[in-house]
């Protein structure tokens, strides 16, 4: 199983769960309103889940009815991406998202 990030974190975008994830699978660009989890690189550890500060992120399979819609968001948001560009453009974006660029 994986986990999602969904509606909580659209907003905030706070780099708490980036910060300890051990396979560096949770994403975002400068211009995102959001984190995103690649589902195909998280290995279900959970600790990117009670670091969250809004609480936005569930196993997918625990994600509130009214959020179900970012579990399929957070697959097909990889779609065509290329991961080592999608890596340093997380790096880079703003940890938070009302910081500067």
């Amino acid at each position: 199983m994986t986990y999602t990030i969904a509606d909580p974190c659209v907003g905030v975008k706070d780099a708490a769960c980036v910060d300890v994830c051990p396979v560096d699978c949770i994403y975002t660009t400068a211009d995102d309103k959001q984190f995103f989890i690649n589902p195909d690189e998280c290995i279900d550890c959970a600790a990117c889940e009670p670091v969250c500060p809004v609480v936005a992120i569930f196993p997918a399979d625990q994600v509130p009815a009214k959020w179900q819609s970012f579990t399929p968001l957070n697959k097909t948001y990889f779609d065509g991406k290329d991961l080592n560009d999608l890596k340093e453009k997380t790096r880079t974006a703003p940890r938070k998202i009302n910081e500067a660029h």
